[in-house]
């Protein structure tokens, strides 16, 4: 920032090549079915090309976020979250001199295996499979990009790069320790499957644009879902005054605009607040990046910690938000009278398909003539995720007598 800023020296701006620690297309590990590259598009920017084209991409629109998506057009989705996320990723893998288009894939595929109505729609099923090696939403987009899509002649799935595979899997950090062991209980056997024929390193970090992803969802939601709280009523700006974070950010927006109304000044502390963020993970990541002094993006993944973090000051403030927005929106009584309907209707989707396969569409129900029962929950497992919010509701409508109004 020419100066004016020493805290942010040696920022890119998209001008400058890519740092050395960044993942480099050109030298890209590769596809598991081998292809010939494009000639006009790196491999990484082919992989986000695929994603934005995949039929579960494009379902993304009518998956919650928080708000059921017909309870009123400007709340978020699943897709409108994706693409915010993609946003952020990618300035914050721009400052950092990362490969930007691989941060980006790796931001709009990370939802891919979320379940029609948020995550109640993950509780649910994880319950339901409990028998059957239960419901992880990781290992359910890593299925959807190597499995469950079916748009290419060659292969199931996207064929999408090692990178972006691994970025998909552990942008949330390392999923075993050094000798194997699940860090946060066993890996889902979806994971441990494909890893036995794609290695995906799994008990070493993400490449830095997977962690530029990674952080860049916590951004989003952590000020998104103020925003849609809001909108809904079941958030007041007073409140947000008890949290450190979004109540500094206030009083700095009514001392420059004491006449400024509630909209604007929720929106003025929304986009401040991710600028906060994003500034102090970028001066943080800088300060790891020169401590560590990685030549190389196997330097990052072997680093032993994230290099793509909060302050310490800033972790500690994103936690006490956190548990604000659980006590005060995502468990309140309105969101989660409306998550036990919407678990109910998945409940008894699954006992009915588990029944009855043959409710299924043509294309699901065909393929189960002499499944065992772990088979077979885990096809309508994945039926169940690939829904819309919409289309489950459609479907209980068709198959029960009472469906709940979710809206």
């Amino acid at each position: 920032m020419s100066g004016e800023n020493s805290t942010f020296e040696g920022i890119g701006f998209g001008y400058r090549p890519r740092a050395a620690y960044a993942s480099d297309p050109a030298r890209s590990r590769g596809r598991f079915y081998e292809e010939t590259e494009s000639p006009t598009r790196s491999p990484f920017q082919r992989d986000r090309d695929r994603i934005i084209h995949s039929t579960a991409f494009r379902r993304l629109k009518h998956k919650t976020q928080v708000f059921i998506a017909h309870e009123g057009d400007h709340y978020r989705t699943r897709l409108t979250h994706s693409i915010e996320v993609a946003q952020i990723a990618r300035a914050l893998a721009r400052a950092l001199r990362a490969d930007e288009d691989l941060a980006e894939a790796v931001a709009l595929v990370h939802d891919f295996g979320h379940t029609p109505f948020g995550h109640t729609g993950e509780d649910t099923l994880n319950e339901c499979m409990a028998e059957f090696g239960g419901f992880d939403h990781n290992a359910q987009a890593l299925r959807v990009v190597t499995k469950l899509e079916r748009r290419y002649a060659e292969f199931d799935g996207l064929n999408l790069t090692w990178e972006t595979l691994e970025g998909l899997v552990k942008h949330n950090g390392p999923l075993v320790n050094a000798a194997g062991k699940g860090l946060k209980g066993p890996v889902p056997r979806s994971i441990r499957d494909f890893n036995t024929l794609y290695d995906l390193h799994l008990a070493e970090h993400a490449g830095l644009e997977a962690q530029c992803a990674a952080i860049a969802d916590d951004i989003a939601y952590n000020a998104h879902d103020i925003d849609d709280g809001l909108r809904s009523g079941l958030l007041k700006l007073d409140a947000l005054e008890e949290v450190s974070l979004p109540a500094g950010i206030l009083g700095e927006v009514r001392r420059l605009y004491p006449a400024l109304d509630p909209v604007r000044t929720g929106h003025e502390l929304v986009r401040r607040q991710i600028t906060r963020m994003v500034e102090d993970v970028i001066v943080t990541a800088q300060q790891r990046l020169t401590e560590t002094k990685p030549g190389s993006a196997d330097d990052i993944r072997r680093a032993g910690r994230a290099m793509v973090v909060f302050s310490p000051d800033m972790t500690a403030q994103e936690a006490e938000l956190k548990a604000f927005l659980y006590r005060n929106l995502y468990r309140n009584p309105t969101v989660m009278a409306v998550r036990a309907e919407a678990d109910r209707v998945l409940r008894e989707l699954f006992a009915r398909y588990m029944t009855d396969p043959g409710e299924m569409p043509e294309g699901w129900r065909g393929v189960l003539a002499n499944a065992t029962e772990t088979i077979k929950a885990r096809h309508v497992a994945d039926f169940l995720a690939g829904m819309t919010d919409t289309y489950a509701l459609k479907e209980h409508r068709r198959l029960f007598d009472h469906t709940p109004d979710l809206g």
